[in-house]
């Protein structure tokens, strides 16, 4: 699954954060920024998937 989403995150950004961390402020951050252009949306997505990750390994 977690591919899946790095995929959708690199493809289609918002909608890789959205699978990741559901609706809310980081996704509303995400959408703009993939409005200002595909690079940044796509990194801030990485970014938030891998972190999310990260975090739910820890526990």
């Amino acid at each position: 699954m977690k591919i899946l989403r790095l995929v959708l995150g690199l493809l289609i950004p918002p909608l890789g954060v959205f699978l990741t961390v559901g609706v809310g402020s980081t996704l509303v951050i995400n959408i703009l920024l993939t409005l200002l252009g595909w690079l940044p949306g796509s990194i801030h997505a990485l970014w938030v998937i891998t972190k999310h990750e990260e975090e739910v390994g820890s526990y």
